[in-house]
């Protein structure tokens, strides 16, 4: 039991260096950050600007279209990589399932890809 255990001594040691460097930054930062910043320093501003408009205002659909293809790729290239590097190592009729599983999963990517083209997402005024 004693030889189990310390197996896991690592783990413990590495998640209580975490905690201490974790609390030590944020207690150092409550300590030496400033008391009364600059009032124009925390206004708020948007991407430059002063705010001048609603917060609830309409956003045009295209915004929420591109940052879906975006989720879509950055999803793509997350799972791509492990399979990529994991389909080598598997027996041959595994990795024939996981090469089709891989490939209608790129299918549904695609098609979620052209519906965002054809709806005119990628076409800017």
């Amino acid at each position: 039991m004693d030889n189990f255990l310390l197996e896991y001594l690592p783990i413990v040691i590495f998640i209580g260096i975490a905690a201490v460097i974790g609390l030590v930054f944020i207690f150092g930062a409550a300590i030496l950050a400033p008391t009364a910043p600059d009032p124009e320093k925390v206004s708020a501003y948007e991407c430059g600007f002063n705010a001048f408009d609603d917060a609830r205002m309409k956003f045009d659909v295209r915004f929420y279209l591109v940052s879906i293809l975006f989720i879509i790729f950055d999803l793509e290239v997350a799972f791509l990589f492990p399979w990529a590097v994991s389909l080598m190592k598997l027996p041959p009729e595994a990795s024939q399932f996981a090469f089709w599983s891989m490939m209608i999963f790129l299918g549904v990517l695609t098609v979620g890809f052209v519906y965002e083209w054809k709806k005119g997402a990628l076409e800017w005024e």
